[in-house]
Formats: C-alpha cells, structure tokens, sequence
C-alpha cells in the first residue's frame, strides 16, 4: 500500500511547521533567536530560510524514496494525473503572497506575530516545493527531475537558498563588521 503524497506532504508541512514554531517560541534556543535575531525581517527572514532549506532537503528524499521504491510512499495522483510538489509550492506562495498583501502579521500583537511566522514558514516551504522542480519550468518533461535539466532545479535552489540565507544572516554580519570598523576608525 502507497501513502498518497498528499498526505505525507501534508503531514510533513505542519508537523514541520509546528516544530519550528515551537523552537521559537518554548525553547531556549528560540529565546536566544528572540535576543539577536530582530522580528521584522530579519526573523522572518531566518524562518523562510531554515523552513526552504529543511524542506528541500525532505521533498529531495522523498522523491528518491518513490523513484526507488523505498518506504510505502507514492506519488500524488488524481484521476490518474500525476501532481508535482510544484503545484503545492505554486499554491503556498500565493496563499502566503496574499495573506502578506492583506497585511497579517503585521501588527505588534502576539497573534500577529505568530502568523507573520507561520506566512514566513509557508513562503520558505513553498518556495522550496517550486524550485525543486525548477526544470519542470523550462522543460514540461518529468523525466527532467533526475537529468542534466534536473541540475537548474538545484542552481535555482542553491541561489534562491543563498539568497534568503543573506538577509537572514549576512545582514547582521556586515552590520557588526561596519560597526567594529568604525569603532577601531573613531
């Protein structure tokens, strides 16, 4: 018996979500983020990053798993149709595009705090679950997953990866650079 892709992925976005938020939030680790990392965007930031990269990373092994039969793992399927993880990655970021421009999370209040964390995990996941299959973009061949074409999928995830590690973490890192040049400087 194949567990729908579906519902693994499912299973695995909030399962991942919600630790993530519980690391932020319950953790000693997540108040040592709440002192050096600022909420607006930094925090934000971090949480797309860690959410992109953990995701690729899961959706890289999942698929392995189905291509070679490892585990009860199957491909989503409707009205036998193959779905990509693109379709979901496509349906995260216009949820989370759209919560952002209605403006959630953009208040000062507990609540909306938690859900500009939860937009920014749904950003991170979504944008993994489309770059993944980055090749499909240009190619509309499935087979293109595991070729050459396959490796643009990987680039874009490399750039886009380096990308959002940048605002999160190499902000920061230039600013207290600048700040100990100009203290040795004065």
């Amino acid at each position: 018996m194949h567990l729908s892709g579906a519902i693994f992925l499912i299973a695995f976005i909030l399962v991942a979500s919600a630790a993530m938020l519980l690391v932020l939030h319950l953790t000693r680790l997540g108040i040592i983020i709440h002192q050096h990392i600022p909420d607006r965007p930094r925090r934000r930031m971090f949480l797309a990053s860690i959410s992109f990269i953990v995701t690729f990373l899961a959706v890289r092994l999942l698929v392995a798993s189905i291509t070679h039969h490892v585990g009860p793992f199957g491909y989503v399927e409707m009205h036998g149709q193959h779905i990509h993880h693109l379709v979901w990655g496509i349906l995260l970021l216009l949820a989370s595009g759209y919560a952002t421009l209605s403006e959630w999370g953009t208040r000062a209040t507990p609540n909306s705090i938690l859900a500009s964390h939860i937009l920014s995990i749904m950003y991170g996941v979504g944008a993994a679950l489309t770059l993944d299959e980055f090749a499909l973009w240009l190619s509309l061949d499935p087979l293109a997953y595991w070729s050459h074409e396959g490796r643009l999928s990987v680039d874009a995830v490399i750039l886009f990866g380096a990308l959002l590690a940048m605002g999160a973490w190499g902000a920061p890192l230039l600013h207290k650079v600048e700040k100990e040049e100009k203290k040795l400087a004065g």
